[in-house]
């Protein structure tokens, strides 16, 4: 039996630069985040040549100081983890060759990591107790995916987004209502001065009445034919109300979904993870739904639902003692999928 393992993880999937020190999985010794939103800001989204840059200035700054505050040295690592995709890929490239510098440098395995994968792990360090076998809805900017997870990087997808992800739709809806970025933070805020039920966005259905995937596109295309409308008809919108009733639209979906996928799998024990797991309003409405069916809902602390390297360094653990690594081939992989 493997113990006490430290792992190094570097994540640099999009314009976030982490690197961590996590002991067997569950226990964060360092996590050092350097975020870009204030760069991107001004062009109202992720510029991925510019994201590429600032990965190369500041992974060397985040990997010293994340050893610094571990108390820890390179000797002390057993193995390195890092994202390979999905992502930008060259946001990916610079976190990849940085860790299999140091990997090699050290000679210590190295681990490549589904990006989804370490969202979901991120409850594991979050919720010391929790465990396989369970159902976890993973939301986040650019991925919707209903999971059932068997054990310790062993899964199954049962839904998954078919255009746009949840988080995505929220940035573009935002971006209408003349939100500044990052949008999906800021309709969560506004949403709480709107009234949810008046209007109503209907969600998509698909033709055989028993899939868990989704549809966003839809609901967001709803959303600006209702303003490009309202303009026409010289009809005044409170844009606080559109966001509370798009918001409880996406959200409703997201829940009905799990908790279908919950009942199929006869799981009662769930999980949210991904940046959109930061949003209030889903957290409230999920735990409501959860405790009126007696359901256990885990869902990480905010700074572990956007992208970092504890996540990763987590799903690297899990990885490891289950037998995975990787060469020194590893490549990015921006559309990487995720395994069935």
């Amino acid at each position: 039996m493997f113990k006490d393992l430290n792992v190094l993880a570097i994540e640099t999937s999009c314009d976030e630069t982490s690197c961590s020190i996590i002991k067997n999985g569950r226990e964060i010794l360092s996590n050092i985040v350097y975020s870009q939103i204030e760069i991107h800001e001004k062009f109202g989204g992720v510029v991925p040549e510019i994201a590429s840059r600032m990965h190369v200035e500041a992974i060397y700054i985040v990997v010293q100081k994340a050893l610094k505050e571990s108390s820890l040295k390179f000797s002390d690592i057993d193995l390195v983890a890092v994202t390979y995709g999905p992502g930008l890929v060259g946001a990916l490239l610079v976190g990849i060759q940085y860790a299999k510098g140091i990997a090699y440098a050290i000679n210590r395995p190295l681990i490549g990591v589904n990006h989804i994968e370490g969202h979901i792990c991120s409850n594991y360090i979050a919720h010391k107790g929790l465990k396989p076998p369970y159902l976890c809805l993973v939301v986040s900017g650019g991925h919707t995916f209903i999971i059932h997870v068997k054990d310790y990087a062993h899964y199954e997808v049962l839904g998954e987004t078919k255009d746009d992800a949840a988080g995505e739709a929220y940035d573009k809806v935002a971006r209408v209502l003349g939100y500044e970025y990052p949008g999906g933070p800021k309709i969560d805020e506004f949403s709480k001065f709107g009234d949810e039920n008046s209007i109503k966005f209907t969600r998509a259905k698909f033709s055989n009445g028993k899939s868990l995937d989704f549809s966003f596109s839809g609901i967001k295309s709803a959303v600006i034919n209702y303003l490009h409308n309202s303009d026409q008809k010289g009809i005044e919108v409170n844009p606080n109300d559109v966001a509370a009733s798009f918001q409880k639209s996406v959200v409703d979906y997201l829940i009905d979904n799990t908790l279908e996928g919950a009942k199929r799998v006869k799981l009662n024990k769930i999980s949210l993870v991904g940046g959109v797991s930061a949003n209030s309003y889903l957290r409230k409405k999920l735990r409501n739904r959860c405790d009126e069916l007696n359901y256990e809902l885990y869902y990480p602390t905010l700074d572990l639902c956007t992208d970092n390297a504890a996540m990763i360094g987590s799903a690297g653990y899990y990885r490891f003692i289950n037998g995975f690594t990787s060469d020194f081939k590893l490549n990015a992989v921006p559309n990487l999928k995720f395994n069935r």
